[in-house]
């Protein structure tokens, strides 16, 4: 690779960049930095600018030419943003009040990266949500104003040009890619009504009516919400901050999709327990979700909520997709061991099995072959350093910090899409100077007194291998292909269906069960002779199966909507309405 990708590197050594494969020397395109408070960076969406704040001055730099284009005195910047044209600089800084209780100045400064000028100021109190959003030609720039959305066009801040009120809108994003630009809302729910999510297109505002679509939910304290590459949909996650039922001390989560052409789904997902990630895919048809009690499953599912390939379960929070989507990373970081899983998503073929002990990040170069891992401070404090791994498995470049010494941030330079042509995919690791990190088997501890006695195997989890990893019908190891699997399920749905029919035929009338309740006295199909009552009774027997249903959900905790509650409250005048009709056989 001639282009030598650089990755940024904040640390207590100061603010450097490291050129990317195949050389990973210091790059000689930004000096060093070598003071110690370096609190904020950002590279601007195409990578061309860079911009810091070292606790005397944000400074910003063209990268590629090595220049330095502004210098704001603004010290205690913490936060930083570029707008997607690379037009306006946002700062932030901690807001405070004045020694006499009055208000202080406006925090959030927009800076024209043109001529150097303060364009606005705002003021900002909390750091959450502090940055405005652009659309991706930056025709509109929206911000959250006590509970609306402010609009403002072609980046005159000093007009407001639409306001989105809604009863508390607690957030909102802006949809990716080109106009017309949608908007996610959500507003959380209050005195018994529920939480929800709407999406509307830019500037039509106009009520509930005008909303593309619209998904509303119980249970969320939070959502967060994913809009795909296209914008043609969004994933969101709800989540409560407590589990009533007890089963899990992170919350509760459910993952709910809405499509703009007014669609909606929750996603059913086959594990209970909680969702860690939910990722889209690039090409906007397929989505990852990591979810359920470790060991956790993974499962791809597509536009229409349904599973397309089931990686079974593993030690794993995380998945990433490569920015052209071909390969996907599953992958254990935070309190578990770094395990990770490549796949080629194409093929649902395994690529390799690398390990990164300790990592506290993971980000894909933009190339979409490298990778890298890092153990970062604050999260953790001693071993600090990075890895740039080839996704095949093979560590490519290793740095550790010394041991006097913090690394804070690493990160790659960013490019805009197209700059990378995707490449075949690769299964043989490719050669390294470094050698292959073998991961030591973990040994389970063992008392004393058994240690000298034979190992015998038990686990409290049986991993479930990936579907085509499954083992086929007659016994044999090998993956599975696409027919064989379909052929398999058509073979146990026959079989299944086969054994239900006999024990059907076994049954005698002595092992008939007394029925539960009155509706299943009503079962046997009976006729009138009069069409018309025969429509009836089958059309209430319909509404009696419903309401069954619906005192299942209830008995097992679902909070019932006032119409569905209503509809329970008259399961006695049908029950008696469908009595009379059957007397009168």
């Amino acid at each position: 690779m001639n282009y030598l990708f650089p990755l940024a590197v904040r640390g207590s050594e100061g603010l450097y960049m490291v050129n990317g494969p195949p050389s990973f020397t210091e790059s000689t395109a930004f000096q060093r930095d070598s003071g110690k408070n370096c609190k904020a960076v950002a590279f601007s969406k195409d990578g061309s600018l860079f911009a810091w704040c070292n606790g005397e001055k944000v400074n910003v730099v063209n990268v590629t030419r090595a220049e330095l284009l502004h210098s704001f005195d603004l010290p205690k910047t913490v936060c930083l943003e570029f707008s997607p044209k690379n037009n306006v600089l946002a700062t932030w800084q901690a807001y405070a009040t004045a020694k006499d209780g009055t208000a202080g100045v406006p925090n959030l400064q927009l800076h024209d990266l043109r001529t150097g000028k303060c364009l606005k100021c705002f003021t900002q109190k909390k750091m959450q949500n502090w940055c405005p959003c652009w659309a991706d030609d930056e025709s509109i720039c929206a911000r959250n104003v006590n509970n609306e959305v402010h609009f403002f066009e072609n980046n005159n801040f000093n007009t407001i040009a639409n306001k989105l009120h809604l009863q508390k809108v607690s957030d909102f994003v802006l949809s990716p890619g080109a106009q017309p630009t949608k908007v996610a809302v959500y507003v959380p729910g209050s005195k018994g009504a529920p939480s929800f999510v709407r999406l509307y297109q830019y500037p039509n505002f106009g009520g509930p009516q005008s909303a593309l679509a619209n998904k509303s939910f119980f249970k969320a304290d939070k959502v967060t919400m994913l809009w795909n590459k296209k914008a043609t949909a969004v994933l969101v996650i709800a989540s409560t901050e407590v589990d009533k039922t007890g089963a899990s001390y992170y919350g509760e989560q459910t993952l709910h999709y809405l499509a703009a052409n007014g669609e909606s789904a929750v996603v059913q997902l086959p594990k209970n327990g909680p969702i860690y990630d939910v990722s889209w895919s690039p090409n906007s048809i397929e989505f990852c979700a990591v979810y359920g009690f470790m060991p956790a499953k993974a499962t791809v599912f597509n536009l229409k909520c349904d599973p397309v390939f089931d990686f079974g379960t593993g030690p794993r929070n995380a998945a990433y997709y490569s920015p052209h989507g071909h390969i996907l990373v599953l992958a254990g970081f935070g309190n578990l061991r770094g395990q990770m899983e490549v796949w080629d998503v194409k093929n649902y073929k395994l690529i390799s099995k690398p390990v990164a002990s300790d990592s506290t990040y993971f980000a894909w170069c933009p190339d979409g072959e490298h990778i890298v891992t890092a153990t970062c401070a604050p999260r953790l404090r001693v071993s600090n350093g990075y890895k740039i791994w080839h996704y095949t498995g093979s560590v490519l470049h290793s740095y550790e910090v010394p041991s006097d010494e913090e690394m804070w941030q690493v990160f790659w330079q960013p490019c805009l899409d197209g700059v990378f042509p995707e490449k075949a995919v690769k299964y043989q690791a490719v050669p390294s100077e470094l050698p292959r990190a073998e991961p030591r088997p973990a040994q389970a501890y063992r008392p004393p007194a058994l240690r000298n006695k034979p190992v015998t195997s038990s686990k409290l989890h049986e991993d479930e291998p990936p579907q085509n990893m499954k083992p086929l019908l007659g016994g044999s190891d090998k993956p599975l292909s696409k027919t064989a699997l379909k052929n398999q399920r058509k073979h146990e749905a026959k079989k299944a269906a086969k054994q239900e029919a006999k024990a059907d035929a076994n049954q005698g009338p002595a092992q008939i069960k007394t029925p539960q309740n009155p509706l299943q006295n009503a079962v046997p199909a009976m006729t009138t002779g009069d069409p018309e009552v025969d429509k009836k009774i089958k059309n209430l027997k319909k509404k009696l199966k419903a309401i069954e249903q619906l005192k299942e959900q209830a008995a097992a905790g679902k909070q019932l909507e006032k119409n569905q509650v209503e509809k329970i409250q008259k399961e006695a005048a049908l029950l008696k309405e469908l009595e009379d009709l059957e007397l009168g056989v």
